[in-house]
């Protein structure tokens, strides 16, 4: 698992930071992203998908988090 940080972007998307390979990317899409359930599957615009596990949707962005990768492109 590994330490990431969401925010948004310019344009009202969430953007994917992870520090530890300083890797920043748009994320296109992601499972559950309601008040009440944010989180789960994640899909980058570069082709990497991550796991983040459910939860209440943070109250402020940027929000760290872990988050597991599940395929190996990126």
């Amino acid at each position: 698992m590994a330490n990431i940080m969401i925010q948004r972007d310019s344009k009202g998307g969430y953007q994917f930071y992870l520090p530890k390979r300083d890797l920043e990317d748009g994320i296109d899409s992601m499972e559950f992203d309601t008040p009440e359930k944010w989180g789960g599957e994640i899909k980058l615009s570069g082709g990497g998908t991550y796991y983040i596990e459910p939860q209440p949707a943070p109250a402020r962005l940027p929000f760290s988090v872990r988050a597991k990768r599940i395929d190996a492109a990126e």
